[in-house]
């Protein structure tokens, strides 16, 4: 059987650190392995941020262990956490997070940039990016220009840069309107279909049905259920992302 991309080992955290009130997160065990979709489900306040922030290196458990692609990033310290994220994590947020003084292909640009990538390199892979997720024809303008759905597209685009082994998505398609959602939808469903390892973080049981196969429901921290919900699909538009 393949290694996890992600385990987390009785994970334990609780809000500030603090002893009083119920924890953020307590007794956690998951799971995912190569070229899972994964929504991580639950209403505000079950979890879901803390666990994706304890997955990011954004955070670190109170007790137990979190280990990514091979890394205990529980025990990182801010300058390898940094690096963490360079190369081990893709994330998309709600709102983008997009440079509007920077173009689309700088913005694309930015991971690698921060990586060392020789700018060659990093030039040819960014372009292979737009073009692959069909907004190259946006290379040279700047993301105010943009739709919402081309904006997201975009982070998306940066996200992948370094070739990441597993892509976060926070509440991808909370800022758009239902036609740019499901044309994100349709995205990560493709992405994964090419073997990206992807996991979702959403209050949006109709996102999760249609970009994962697996489903994880946080309630006062802890998981109350984890299900297989059957396949996604089909046939990458936007071959070579990988």
């Amino acid at each position: 059987m393949s290694t996890p991309v992600i385990e987390l080992r009785d994970v334990h955290r609780r809000y500030d650190g603090s002893s009083e009130g119920p924890p953020a997160l307590q007794d956690v065990s998951l799971t995912v392995r190569p070229g899972e979709a994964v929504a991580v489900l639950g209403p505000s306040g079950s979890g879901k941020s803390t666990l994706l922030h304890l997955i990011a290196g954004l955070d670190r458990p109170d007790a137990g262990t979190v280990t990514v692609d091979g890394v205990r990033v529980d025990e990182l310290g801010e300058a390898a956490s940094a690096r963490y994220r360079r190369s081990k994590v893709g994330m998309v947020f709600q709102f983008f997070h997009l440079l509007d003084d920077l173009t689309v292909t700088d913005n694309v640009l930015l991971p690698a940039q921060l990586a060392g990538t020789a700018r060659g390199e990093a030039a040819r892979r960014a372009a292979e990016l737009l073009e692959a997720l069909g907004i190259d024809r946006h290379a040279r303008a700047h993301p105010g220009r943009l739709s919402g759905g081309e904006r997201q597209r975009v982070a998306v685009a940066r996200a992948l840069m370094n070739r990441p082994p597993l892509l976060l998505a926070d509440e991808p398609t909370g800022a758009l309107d239902t036609a740019a959602g499901e044309d994100v939808s349709r995205l990560l469903a493709d992405l994964n279909a090419d073997g990206q390892t992807i996991v979702v973080v959403t209050h949006d049981l109709a996102l999760a049905r249609s970009c994962t196969s697996r489903t994880v429901e946080l309630l006062d921290g802890r998981i109350v259920d984890d299900r297989v919900t059957g396949g996604i699909g089909g046939g990458l538009a936007a071959e070579g992302v990988r």
